[in-house]
């Protein structure tokens, strides 16, 4: 090749051509090695993704959601979604303190964690990874962690950003137990899933009396843009579809929704992203 045709001859030439061999592959590991997901990168057991940029970056959100309460044995959807920072395309890391994960399109799984089988190209300027988790045998409290990255893809780690997710605390209960609690209902206003959705999501809550039931969507600034619900209903457990491309709600945006119940005094209200 014509990168070696000025090397000296003879073993100094043989020792030139192998050190650039060398550094080739070293260079080559440090720019696309990680290009498939690394684990042990989460607060369970890592310092973050440190390949990337020394410290955690407040520029980029991760957030896990999902179920905050499940049974013994339980499975269940969750997904991480990271925002901010460069983020043409972003990658992750998710453990858990027990239990087991499953990996959903895009993640794989490596010594019991999840991480990702090639960067994510974002979307509206978000990557989500979707996984299931299902809860251990026995009660307690689990916790999931998370990290995320937002990079420029630009094949360096330059300018690269990455943050932990917050925390998330699963509360795992058996069977004899929820029977039980079963007579001292609550009200309930549950996480939409899937969030971020798009064209539609489920709304599930639950009420402990009879009482008139409303439940509405809300735009940022307040405004009503959706009636979910509005007649009397029974105790029970209910669960509403919202559809972002139907009625009067197909002419929405991308953005932060709030959707609230309520249910006689009873008022509760929780945040939802439609992503486009």
């Amino acid at each position: 090749m014509r990168v070696f045709t000025n090397m000296p001859a003879g073993k100094s030439g043989g020792k030139f051509l192998l050190t650039t061999m060398f550094l080739s592959v070293v260079v080559t590991i440090y720019v696309f090695g990680y290009h498939s997901g690394i684990t042990g990168r989460t607060q369970k057991n890592g310092v973050g993704c440190t390949c990337h940029s020394n410290s955690p970056s407040q520029a980029v959100s991760v957030v896990i959601d999902g179920p905050a309460s499940l049974l013994s044995g339980q499975t269940e959807n969750y997904t991480v979604t990271i925002t901010g920072g460069p983020l043409v395309a972003g990658g992750t890391n998710i453990a858990a303190s027990s239990g087991t994960l499953s990996p959903g399109t895009g993640l794989r799984l490596e010594n019991s964690e999840l991480t990702h089988q090639s960067p994510k190209t974002s979307s509206n300027g978000t990557v989500v990874f979707s996984f299931t988790y299902t809860a251990p045998a026995t009660e307690g409290s689990v916790t999931l962690y998370a990290n995320g990255n937002s990079v420029n893809f630009d094949g360096t780690n330059s300018n690269d950003q990455w943050n932990f997710a917050q925390n998330k605390t699963v509360t795992v209960s058996n069977a004899t137990d929820v029977k039980e609690n079963t007579l001292i209902p609550l009200f309930a206003l549950f996480q939409n899933y899937p969030n971020p959705f798009n064209p539609s999501t489920e709304i599930m809550y639950q009420i402990p009396v009879s009482g008139f039931v409303t439940l509405k969507v809300y735009n940022i600034l307040g405004n009503e843009v959706a009636a979910l619900v509005h007649e009397q209903k029974s105790p029970g457990n209910y669960s509403v579809r919202f559809f972002a491309n139907e009625g009067s709600a197909s002419s929405l945006t991308s953005g932060t929704y709030l959707y609230q119940l309520r249910v006689n005094d009873f008022i509760s209200n929780r945040k939802m992203i439609l992503l486009k």
